[in-house]
């Protein structure tokens, strides 16, 4: 019988932590999430709020600095937070695409520059990094080795580079201005096809079930690598009919909630995974709010969960978090959300009371049925 949308969403909610909050370590939660989109600093922080019983920010401020958990540029070209054991797996078979994205690129072709150029002061570049190193002083070597300024060659470095951001500090553990290390280990070319297998297999532990078109999406392999990974896995890998007879994977045993499961509301942070880790994000976002949330240059808003869905926006505004339904609530709906917000605004007054005030220019384009404030 194929999945309905209600199971595929719950299915998500599930293992993306969100029906309930677990009482796992910030490592263990990370690993079951997958990885944590980490643009902006506050980010990881905010989505392991709404997923652990108990979240301690400490202890994630202390996983980054003891390396058990890292920041880096991966799946999507995007930065993410993933745990220290899935990074050089991820990185392997990333690598490629991640190079492809930037040495092919027309802005880097235009320099005269060669791939070989690329490759030829890699390895300076990464015994230079041993030990933390800022932007400017890469950029510095590269200068001193190619005999003139290419800020494009960092640009393609601190893409597809086994490089891991350093953390700086407080609030979040890290800045907008980073340094950056040599990962302590990487894995040769001819591991790339098991490391690939490893990151599918990993995507459908936590956003699964997931088609072929889903796995590209979130990961920017290509769809032919895709399908030669889930092959390769073999009996680790279910097929199943979702919506419509779309065909869709799954880790074999993995268990598929009923639909009927009741998902609490959440304020999930600025480019939270669940909606982006789709091809179809109509699982989580209702189509008509696309636009709203996700805008033509990527930016992601801090939205509102109702029912499982994206059901609005959110902003911490002058010390409270001010609520900006796109449909109308019930009473319920707004208690629960209130409850969130009053817990919410606590936790970021004590970190940053101006956490994504850079993004405020977005509210002014907002159309909304209800905006409430708690809080204040």
């Amino acid at each position: 019988m194929p999945l309905t949308e209600r199971q595929l969403n719950r299915a998500t909610l599930d293992r993306q932590l969100l029906l309930e909050r677990r009482a796992v370590d910030v490592v263990e939660g990370v690993h079951r999430v997958v990885a944590l989109q980490a643009q902006e600093p506050a980010s990881p922080y905010i989505a392991l709020w709404n997923r652990l019983a108990g979240f301690d920010p400490m202890e994630l401020d202390a996983a980054f600095a003891g390396g058990s958990i890292v920041k880096s540029s991966l799946v999507r070209i995007t930065l993410h937070a993933v745990t220290a054991g899935d990074y050089p797996r991820f990185h392997a078979a990333m690598v490629s695409s991640l190079r492809a994205s930037r040495l092919h690129d027309g802005r880097y072709r235009e320099t005269g520059l060669a791939i070989a150029d690329a490759d030829g002061l890699l390895l300076h570049v990464l015994d230079f990094a041993r030990t933390p190193r800022s932007k400017a002083e890469i950029e510095a070597l590269i200068t001193e080795r190619l005999g003139a300024p290419q800020p494009r060659m960092w640009w393609a470095y601190r893409t597809f580079a086994p490089l891991h951001h350093v953390p700086a500090g407080p609030p979040w553990s890290f800045s907008l201005r980073s340094r950056f290390r040599a990962a302590p280990s990487t894995l040769p070319a001819e591991e790339r096809a098991a490391a690939t297998r490893h990151l599918v297999r990993r995507y459908l532990e936590g956003f699964g079930p997931a088609s072929v078109v889903d796995v590209a999406q979130f990961t920017i392999l290509r769809r032919p690598v895709v399908r030669e990974a889930l092959a390769a896995l073999g009996e680790d890998i279910v097929r199943l009919e979702g919506p419509d007879g779309a065909e869709l994977y799954d880790i074999a045993g993995a268990s598929i909630p009923g639909g009927d499961e009741l998902a609490p509301p959440r304020l999930l942070p600025m480019w939270d995974s669940v909606l982006l880790a789709y091809a179809d994000r109509s699982r989580v976002i209702p189509p008509d709010y696309r636009r709203r949330v996700i805008h033509q240059n990527g930016d992601t808003l801090p939205t509102l969960l109702v029912d499982g869905r994206v059901a609005g926006v959110w902003r911490l505004l002058d010390g409270a978090i001010e609520a900006s339904a796109f449909r109308a609530l019930t009473k319920a709906d707004w208690i629960g959300l209130e409850s969130e917000a009053a817990a919410l605004t606590g936790f970021l007054l004590a970190r940053d009371p101006k956490v994504y005030s850079r993004y405020h220019r977005w509210w002014s384009k907002l159309e909304a049925a209800e905006v409430r404030v708690f809080g204040r």
